[in-house]
C-alpha cells in the first residue's frame, strides 16, 4: 500500500531532511495566515503536523535496514 508520506524511505534517515520537510510546510502555512488565506494556512499547517508526527514520533530509522544473513544450521 502506498503511503501519502513514505517515512520509511532511506532518504529521510538523516535528521536534517526530516526537519526540513517539516519546517517548509509549517513556514508556508504561517505565510498563508499572514497574507490572509486561512484555508491554505490550515492545509499547510496540517501537512506540517502530519510530517512532524511521521518523522519524529512514529519514525524508526532501523525499520527497513537490511538484516545480516543468518548463519546456516550446523550439522
Amino acid at each position: 500500500m502506498k503511503k501519502f508520506l513514505d517515512t520509511d524511505h532511506p532518504w529521510f534517515r538523516p535528521l536534517w531532511t526530516r526537519v526540513l520537510f517539516t519546517l517548509l510546510p509549517a513556514g508556508w502555512g504561517v505565510l498563508e495566515f499572514t497574507t490572509g488565506s486561512p484555508f491554505w494556512g490550515t492545509i499547510f499547517l496540517g501537512l506540517a503536523a502530519y510530517a512532524a508526527y511521521g518523522f519524529f514520533f512514529d519514525f524508526d530509522p532501523d525499520r527497513n535496514k537490511p538484516r545480516p544473513p543468518e548463519d546456516p544450521p550446523q550439522q
